[in-house]
């Protein structure tokens, strides 16, 4: 919850507090896209910007990454790292010995029961957020020791659980049952969004479609554009009959994959369609629908590409106002 703003004109939270930031935004962890020059354009502009540790081929790589955002930035960032279920998992112990060595302060986890990495990250005084797309997890996180929790509404972007909560009644339900501070992720795109998820008992607000439309964001203009000119109905759920949900662009790849698994098919029908190299191509060639790709329902409050640290201002000033006067009670009987 807030306690009030400064006379810079920031909003300061629990969040804001715990994890050294100015401003109660962060850049989620977004596969591809969560490189050095966006995370520092993020932290540079008051947020907290997000590396993602697996956009990176091996821990070395991290590390040249994680260096490479420090030359652009001197503000606290932090790095994503996903573990889940896969035929060949990635090296994890040594992207967390990486991580540690680099001297990352925070770091953003996401997928499995984030138990595993804790201890090494708590040996070295760095603090967690864990993803949650569900109360009950959030508060197996709690108790696991992390510092935070980004609770993940239904119009989320990726993976937003299997209970189909949106955040309206997730956020509040999730503050209602932790502790620790709460980020609001799912539909968020403005200052309104900020305002809302702080009037709903949350710390703060995690974003990956707003700010995978900057243009610090390492994504073809097309997807950008597209992004412009979708409504918050241009996305697919896919894998629903499979229970691994996950929101992606509507395209002909995706209404392909939902046609197949709504027709009875199974994993090895749509494999190769929804194969992570296809949606990496979407990105870096601007061909639409050479795969799937992520995007929140947000994008239909997503209307141009600014640079991310002028996302980031401009949210929190919105806030403010929305705050401080549209949402100011007036004194007497009758509240309009």
């Amino acid at each position: 919850m807030t306690d009030g703003t400064n006379a810079g004109g920031a909003l300061r939270t629990r969040f804001t507090e715990t994890f050294g930031i100015t401003h109660p935004v962060v850049q989620g962890g977004m596969q591809w896209v969560g490189r050095a020059e966006l995370a520092a354009a993020v932290s540079n502009g008051g947020g907290l910007g997000i590396l993602t540790a697996l956009t990176q081929p091996t821990p070395e790589d991290l590390a040249r990454e994680i260096q490479r955002t420090r030359d652009l930035t001197d503000a606290p960032f932090g790095v994503n790292l996903t573990t889940l279920p896969t035929i060949t998992p990635p090296p994890y112990e040594e992207y967390r010995r990486v991580i540690v060595e680099s001297g990352v302060g925070i770091v953003e986890t996401a997928g499995s029961n984030p138990e595993p990495h804790l201890p090494l990250f708590q040996e070295h005084g760095v603090k967690v957020i864990h993803k949650c797309t569900s109360v009950r997890h959030a508060l197996k996180a709690q108790s696991s020791g992390v510092d935070a929790v980004s609770i993940d509404g239904f119009e989320c972007a990726g993976h937003p659980g299997e209970d189909d909560i949106p955040g309206l009644v997730l956020i509040p339900a999730a503050v209602d049952r932790l502790t620790i501070p709460v980020l609001a992720s799912g539909g968020f795109a403005d200052g309104r969004g900020l305002a809302a998820a702080l009037a709903l008992g949350a710390d703060g607000i995690n974003m990956g479609t707003r700010f995978l439309c900057t243009q610090e964001a390492p994504v073809h203009d097309a997807v950008k554009k597209a992004i412009v000119t979708g409504s918050e109905r241009d996305t697919n759920l896919i894998f629903r009959t499979l229970r691994n949900t996950s929101r992606v662009s509507r395209n002909a790849v995706s209404d392909k994959v939902v046609a197949i698994l709504d027709a009875g098919g199974t994993f090895d029908d749509i494999r190769e369609l929804v194969a992570g190299v296809r949606g990496r191509q979407v990105y870096e060639s601007g061909d639409l629908n050479a795969g799937v790709w992520s995007v929140g329902m947000a994008q239909g409050l997503i209307h141009d590409i600014p640079p991310a640290g002028e996302v980031v201002g401009r949210i929190v000033r919105d806030a403010i106002n929305v705050l401080s006067s549209r949402l100011a009670l007036v004194a007497g009987p009758t509240v309009r």
